[in-house]
């Protein structure tokens, strides 16, 4: 069984991370009375584990029954809308409870057409439907739904409430880790609970002995250090051996150019240099991945970069 739906939260106090979203939500439960919603936030902070944790407490052992869960990166269209939401919507519940929930995940990948039919049936069908739509950016939600939902915005987990779940998960598993390998977890998991546990399975396939090489080569990012070292020997002005290092970084990890692009940008922060040189590094970076993204070498733009460092 995968670790994201093993571990994933059962009850309230499960979710980990945004009390003040659990507490308001919960007590929406207790009265039975759960406004239209609008969940917005990062990947992997607790989302869709929260609002599956309501519809169970609402509706019981049948919550099923009551629910529609759609991904509307995969069915983002106006016909979606129209027809499957729409059918959903204007059908009385089953139970106590006197409507139904439709969660719309992804919601932003929505089209703008989609977005006004769906505003239509939030107002039409009130009395017998409430929506939780699911955004990792808000913005991109219409605002006349926005109006009609209750927004919450949620945070990357802090790494008091990560170190517990890790925790947790290596417990349970018979699962041993260092200092090091955990530290690279939260690092390279950046508050997505998802992402991590993803990690962890993937890793204990191999080794149920976990360290800091095994979770960078899982998880296809290079080593910070490796890192901080290429970019110290450009500063140097020995672009020759940043060069080499480089391409061992990139072919030891199998990395794109876009990879290692965001991970120097992290690091430029730990460099010891004047702070007016590491923003005029901070703009080349910016430079050298808008050109990756329009189709330049990678690996031409990425010694354009290093140039750059040299010249510092």
């Amino acid at each position: 069984m995968l670790f994201t739906e093993k571990y994933r939260p059962k009850n309230f106090e499960d979710v980990r991370g945004q009390d003040p979203i659990v507490s308001r939500i919960q007590a929406m439960v207790e009265q039975k009375n759960i406004n239209n919603l609008l969940f917005s936030g990062p990947a992997g902070v607790g989302k869709t584990s929260l609002i599956l944790v309501a519809a169970r407490a609402l509706y019981g052992g049948g919550w099923q029954n009551n629910v529609l869960e759609l991904n509307a990166s995969d069915e983002r269209g106006i016909n979606i809308v129209r027809e499957k939401i729409k059918d959903f919507a204007r059908t009385k519940s089953l139970g106590e409870v006197p409507f139904k929930l439709c969660i719309l995940d992804e919601a932003d990948s929505l089209t703008r057409e989609a977005q006004q039919a769906l505003r239509r049936i939030m107002e039409t069908y009130s009395n017998t439907c409430r929506f939780c739509l699911l955004a990792n950016f808000s913005s991109k939600i219409i605002d006349p739904i926005q109006s009609r939902c209750t927004v919450f915005r949620f945070k990357p987990l802090e790494k008091e409430y990560i170190k517990d779940i890790i925790e947790n998960i290596t417990k349970n598993e018979n699962i041993k880790i260092n200092e090091d390998a955990f530290n690279a977890l939260i690092a390279i998991g950046g508050g997505d609970v998802r992402k991590i546990e993803n990690i962890l399975q993937s890793c204990v396939a191999l080794n149920k002995e976990l360290n800091e090489e095994t979770i960078y080569d899982i998880s296809s990012k290079a080593n910070p250090q490796d890192i901080l070292e290429m970019l110290n020997i450009a500063l140097r002005g020995n672009f020759i051996m940043a060069r080499e290092r480089l391409l061992e970084i990139m072919l030891k990890q199998g990395l794109s150019g876009l990879d290692v692009i965001k991970q120097i940008h992290k690091e430029i922060w730990n460099l010891e240099i004047q702070d007016q040189d590491k923003l005029r590094l901070i703009d080349k970076c910016g430079d050298v991945e808008f050109r990756m993204v329009e189709g330049s070498d990678e690996y031409l733009q990425l010694e354009t970069l290093l140039a750059n460092f040299v010249r510092k």
